[in-house]
């Protein structure tokens, strides 16, 4: 192949990737897994493919997570961004532990009959429609739903429009009017944040309460930590579940011999969970790990990666690496071993990743048994994504009954 072949991914591709990424992330794999790209007033952006490489760097205390160190290049709303996702020890170590203890597996396993009935109730409503649209009927409220129940949103809050006001601050281009969407947001986490510090609503029985707690009367965190730890949680918590719920039911509609693994008698606890693990890797919600940046010059694959710039290490590419899963493009609910990157690796791995998974082991069995015989209203090819650096999403997957 000729030299300029491998340093140029195909230009035919670029167009098609936030619907399909993975023909993209397969040419990286082959010819470039260290792929930089430089353009002049930008800083140089490394695209890391290979699984090997991507869990190891996940890990690498050599790449800072600080965004500070590139001014202007992390999106997000002004003053939102002190959060343990953008920061490096000991910051990280010290906000990760005051949120750690309400993400705890055995904790979080306690929510199972409430998803249950949240998730019962959704589809209640649609148990008589021609048409749903699983993200805004189910996936977005249900997921919505938990995460205001862990922070202890107030349910005059868990809305559509709060829901809204979150997203529309992570795609700006799709709202109506940005800076009111900006707006909006900074005074609900005002309202968020002024329930608990009156003690009308909780004051510590939750999540938010005892973070606010946390910051008056220890300093544990900062009045600009404690709003973007709140706005991070509402988000993340939120975004990541949804998109694997519909992800995953996408991946589930159009394989329909892998579906019915999940239906009736075969759908055994222990099989409801191997199916998550592969919907995770297939077509992971994550498909770029967050923000990192070189702390120090890196060699990767006989080049370097110079101090300042970025690394983008490809989650979703490495989930499909064929030199860690065989026959990674096949979808496979009882793949084993599945160590898939979708919840990252290391001192930053996901700290909602217990949450996400029971959310899918109530939801995927439950959809497929109440929904019936249901297919996409449109071409797969068809489907709206939302574009993101960071998620994989769909914006609407629309079903009909069979």
């Amino acid at each position: 192949m000729p030299a300029e072949a491998v340093a140029r991914p195909p230009a035919d591709l670029s167009a098609a990737r936030v619907r399909d990424p993975y023909p993209y992330f397969a040419w990286l794999r082959r010819n470039a897994p260290a792929h930089v790209d430089r353009r002049p007033g930008r800083p140089a952006v490394w695209q890391v493919s290979r699984y090997e490489d991507v869990r190891a760097l996940l890990g690498d205390p050599r790449l800072s997570k600080d965004p500070g160190r590139v001014p202007g290049y992390v999106p997000g709303p002004a003053g939102l961004n002190r959060h343990l996702v953008h920061a490096d020890p000991p910051d990280h170590t010290r906000l990760r532990t005051l949120v750690n203890t309400a993400f705890v597996p055995r904790r979080i396993a306690l929510l199972e009959p409430s998803i249950a009935e949240v998730a019962h109730r959704l589809l209640d409503r649609v148990e008589d429609s021609a048409h749903i649209d699983l993200i805004a009927d189910f996936a977005a409220p249900l997921t919505f739903r938990m995460i205001c129940a862990i922070l202890g949103v107030p349910g005059h809050l868990d809305t559509a429009a709060t829901r809204d006001t979150l997203m529309a601050t992570i795609s700006p281009d799709s709202a109506a009017d940005p800076a009111r969407a900006v707006r909006d947001l900074h005074h609900l986490l005002d309202v968020l944040i002024a329930g608990k510090r009156s003690g009308h609503e909780s004051g510590g029985a939750d999540l938010l309460g005892a973070l606010v707690r946390a910051g008056d009367e220890s300093g544990a965190m900062s009045e600009e930590e404690l709003r973007s730890t709140a706005y991070l949680l509402l988000l993340v918590g939120h975004d990541t579940t949804m998109n694997l719920i519909g992800n995953g039911m996408l991946a589930l509609l159009l394989h329909p011999s892998e579906a019915a693994r999940l239906t009736g008698p075969r759908a055994a606890p222990e099989r409801v969970a191997s199916a998550v693990e592969e919907l995770l890797r297939y077509d992971s919600p994550v498909r770029d790990a967050t923000f990192r940046c070189a702390g120090e010059s890196i060699g990767l694959h006989g080049q370097t990666v110079r101090e300042g710039e970025i690394v983008s290490l490809l989650i979703g590419s490495a989930n499909r690496d064929g030199e860690r899963f065989p026959d990674a493009e096949r979808l496979d609910l009882g793949r084993t071993p599945n160590d898939h990157l979708a919840f990252g690796y290391g001192p930053h791995f996901c700290i909602g990743a217990a949450l996400a998974r029971l959310e899918g082991r109530v939801a995927f069995p439950l959809l497929l048994e109440r929904l019936g015989p249901v297919q996409p209203a449109k071409p797969a090819d068809e489907l709206p994504w939302r574009p993101a650096r960071v998620m994989r999403g769909l914006a609407a997957l629309p079903l009909v009954r069979r």
